[in-house]
């Protein structure tokens, strides 16, 4: 049996969309965030060491990482390349193991910057400390952040314009890993979303296999 350590609103969420469009039983165990850190709780780091989410336990083994996660389930279980690239398609599978880095090496940082600095501005601290932390934060947004979201959002539009999905014009789990990023930037960088990725979005948030994950792993939020 296939066990997912899950937890809301996170990576998690991609593992048992994965696993339902490969349709494979799977188990899974849900841990909750802290309402007030939003970090995991120590119940995860009781699984593995790093204490995060996804993990995934397969033939006795605990995997993290979730481009690991993904490699692996399609390695094992899609033996007739319906989610992964053709064997004869080099363009194909160049394009594919590309975006299935690229979700977690260049387009999370950025995403994930905004987020910590977009809560360093309304952070509990001192009357006095409040304008250098903001001063900070919009600084930082503006010189840096902000740039690195426009420039990594701009691209992947623009590759979303050659081609219906990241790989090519069908479906494969290089867009589940990039279902992540792409759902967090329109939820938290809405002024530097195209209308390609909106339309990648809804087209992810319609497939059944979709839908059956989020069923089974609660509601999914990320404008938090």
């Amino acid at each position: 049996m296939i066990r997912v350590h899950h937890l809301n609103n996170s990576r998690s969420q991609r593992v048992l969309w994965l696993l339902e469009e490969l349709d494979q039983p799977y188990e899974v165990v849900r841990y909750m965030r802290d309402p007030k850190t939003m970090l995991a709780p120590q119940a995860l780091r009781d699984v593995h060491p790093l204490g995060k989410s996804p993990i995934l336990e397969l033939d006795g083994r605990r995997l993290v990482e979730s481009g690991a996660i993904i490699e692996t389930l399609v390695d094992r279980f899609d033996a007739g390349h319906v989610l992964s690239p053709a064997p004869d398609d080099e363009d194909e599978q160049l394009r594919y193991r590309q975006w299935l880095h690229y979700a977690e090496g260049s387009a999370m940082p950025p995403l994930l910057l905004s987020l910590v600095f977009n809560r360093l501005r309304s952070a509990p601290m001192p009357f006095f400390a409040r304008p250098i932390a903001r001063g900070i934060a919009d600084k930082a947004m503006q010189t840096f952040i902000g740039p690195q979201l426009k420039t990594h959002l701009e691209y992947v539009e623009h590759e979303l314009g050659a081609y219906q999905w990241f790989a090519s014009d069908r479906f494969t789990a290089a867009d589940i890993q990039m279902s992540f990023p792409l759902e967090a930037a329109v939820a938290r960088a809405r002024d530097h979303v195209g209308p390609n990725i909106r339309r990648f979005v809804e087209r992810i948030h319609a497939r059944p296999a979709y839908r059956r994950a989020q069923e089974t792993g609660g509601p999914f939020e990320l404008g938090r």
